[in-house]
C-alpha cells in the first residue's frame, strides 16, 4: 500500500510540473505578444505549445536526473528549490542548443527567456504548494495509517526504526503486541489478546514481524485479522535476502520467491543493451577522437612509457579481459595490488588532471566495442581484489552477473574511487535488479552532468578501495 501511495504521488507530481510548463509557456506569450508587443507578425501560441510538447521525454529524463520525481518525500523544500533551479538552467541550455541546432529563428527568443523564469518561479511555487497540502491533509488525519506491530524482534525493531525515520510514510504507531515486552513504544498485550486488541484499537493495518521460532502462531494470527477486518501485512522471516521488488512464480498452489531476478537475462534486453553499447562506444569515439589525440599526446610529452596502459580485470561471468586506460601514473610503479587514492604520489601531473575529469577511462570504448565491458555497468575489479572482497563483502561476486561498465551507478551517486566497497556493492546489485533501457541513458545523463568530474564521497570511517 505504501508503495501505491508513493506511485499516486509521483504520478500526480509528475502531471502538475507538466501542467506548470504548459502554463508557463502560455504567461511567457502573452507577456511578449499580449502586454509589450501586440504585433501581428508572430507565430501562434500552438507552435510554442507544441515546442515544449516534443521536449517533454526530455523534462522527464532531466527532472529524474535531478531526483524530482518524488523529491517532496526524501528532501527538504529549500535543497528541493536548488534542484528545481539546477534542472531548470540545464533544460534552457538543451533549449538554446536545439534552437541553435536547428535554426528555428521563428521562435522568439524572448518567450523562451521568460519561458526560463517564470517556469522556475511556477515549479518552485508548485512544489511549495504540493508539501503544504500534503502536510495539511497529515495533521488532519488524511492520508495517515495507524498500524500496530506483531512482534519485538529484530524485524519488528527494524521496522518500527524505519517508520520513524521516514515521517513521510505517515504511519501512526499504536503499539506492538508480543509474548515479550522488548520494543519500543506502548505494550499492547500478547498474542492471545489481539483479538480483542484489534477490536479495540481498530487499526488500518497489522504488521506482522514474527521470529521463525513464532510461526505457529501464525494461524491464529490470520483467522483474529480475518474475524476484526484488519488488513496484514507480514514481513517474512528471510526479508533479509528478498529483493524490494521480488519476481515471484508459481508451481501448482506453491509460490516460488526468485531471491534475484536479472532483466539482462533476457535475450531481448541482453541484445537491446548490446546494440545500444556498440552504436553508442562507436558515436562517442567518433565525437571524442579529438580529446583521444590531444591526451595521447599528452601521455606520451609528460612522462616517458607507453600511452596505454593495460591491466587484467574481472568481468561477466568472472572472466578475465584486458581494460584499457591512459596511463596517469609513473611507469613500473602501477601494482595489482596497491591502493589508488585521490593523493596518490604515483600519479603524474597530467594523470592527476586526466583521472580528475575521467578522461583516462575514454579507451575502454575499445573494450565496449569489444563486447568485454558496457557503457553502463558495476565498475570492474582487479582480481587480486576480487579474491579478497569475494570472502569479506556479502553479495560482492553479484556484480560479475552482467558486463563491467565505463560508468556505474555507484559512480554518479559520488561512490567511487577511495570509497566504501559496500556502499558501492549495494548500488551495483541496485542497478543489476532494475536495468532498464532508461536507467542506462539516466546514468549516462548523470555522468555528464554529475559524474564525469571524479568527485567522491569520502566518509570518515569507511574501508579504502581500489580507485575503479
Amino acid at each position: 500500500m505504501i508503495r501505491e501511495n508513493e506511485a499516486l504521488l509521483d504520478r500526480l507530481n509528475i502531471v502538475t510540473d507538466l501542467a506548470v510548463l504548459f502554463l508557463s509557456v502560455a504567461l511567457s506569450y502573452a507577456v511578449r505578444f499580449r502586454i509589450f508587443d501586440s504585433a501581428e507578425n508572430h507565430l501562434l501560441l500552438s507552435y510554442y505549445l507544441l515546442f515544449v510538447l516534443a521536449l517533454l521525454p526530455v523534462y522527464y529524463l532531466v527532472f529524474s536526473t535531478f531526483d524530482l520525481i518524488c523529491s517532496f518525500r526524501t528532501r527538504t523544500f529549500s535543497e528541493e528549490v536548488v534542484k528545481l533551479i539546477q534542472a531548470n538552467t540545464v533544460m534552457a541550455g538543451i533549449i538554446t542548443a536545439v534552437l541553435f541546432v536547428l535554426k528555428w529563428h521563428y521562435l522568439s527568443r524572448w518567450v523562451m527567456v521568460q519561458y526560463f523564469f517564470i517556469s522556475t518561479l511556477l515549479l518552485v511555487g508548485k512544489h511549495f504548494l504540493m508539501r503544504w497540502v500534503i502536510n495539511y491533509l497529515r495533521k488532519k488525519g488524511y492520508h495517515k495509517k495507524t498500524l500496530i506491530i506483531l512482534g519485538s524482534g529484530d524485524s519488528a525493531r527494524e521496522y518500527l526504526e524505519t517508520i520513524r525515520s521516514h515521517k513521510d510514510y505517515a504511519c501512526d504507531y499504536l503499539g506492538y503486541v508480543s509474548n515479550y515486552a522488548q520494543l519500543d513504544g506502548n505494550y499492547l498485550g500478547d498474542y492471545g489478546a489481539l483479538y480483542e486488541i484489534l477490536n479495540e484499537r481498530k487499526p488500518a493495518e497489522l504488521i506482522c514481524a514474527l521470529d521463525i521460532c513464532e510461526a505457529g502462531y501464525l494461524e491464529q494470527i490470520m483467522s483474529d485479522c480475518e474475524k476484526t477486518g484488519t488488513k496484514i501485512s507480514i514481513i517474512p522471516f528471510c526479508y533479509r535476502y528478498i529483493p524490494s521488488r521480488p519476481y515471484i512464480d508459481q508451481i501448482d498452489r506453491i509460490p516460488l520467491i526468485n531471491i534475484r531476478k536479472i532483466p539482462l537475462d533476457n535475450y531481448g534486453n541482453a541484445f537491446l543493451k548490446r546494440t545500444v553499447d556498440f552504436c553508442g562506444a562507436l558515436i562517442l569515439m567518433i565525437l571524442s577522437s579529438p580529446i583521444l589525440l590531444a591526451t595521447a599526446i599528452g601521455v606520451k610529452l609528460t612522462s616517458p612509457g607507453p600511452v596505454i596502459f593495460k591491466q587484467e580485470r574481472v568481468g561477466l561471468n568472472k572472466e578475465l579481459f584486458t581494460m584499457y586506460k591512459f596511463r596517469s601514473m609513473v611507469v613500473n610503479d602501477q601494482s595489482d595490488t596497491a591502493w589508488s587514492t585521490n593523493e596518490d604520489p604515483r600519479k603524474t601531473k597530467f594523470g592527476a588532471f586526466i583521472r580528475k575529469f575521467s578522461i583516462d577511462e575514454l579507451p575502454q570504448l575499445y573494450n565496449v566495442l569489444k563486447g568485454d565491458m558496457s557503457l553502463v555497468g558495476p565498475r570492474p575489479e582487479l582480481p587480486y581484489f576480487v579474491e579478497n572482497f569475494q570472502k569479506s563483502v556479502p553479495l560482492y561476486m553479484v556484480k560479475h552477473q552482467v558486463k563491467p561498465g565505463i560508468t556505474g551507478l555507484a559512480q554518479v551517486k559520488g561512490y567511487r574511487g577511495d570509497t566504501s566497497i559496500q556502499k558501492r556493492i549495494e548500488w551495483d546489485i541496485h542497478y543489476i535488479e532494475n536495468w532498464s533501457l532508461f536507467l542506462d541513458i539516466k546514468i549516462l545523463f548523470m555522468t555528464v552532468f554529475k559524474g564525469l568530474r571524479n568527485e567522491e564521497v569520502l566518509p570518515g570511517n569507511e574501508e579504502k578501495v581500489k580507485e575503479k
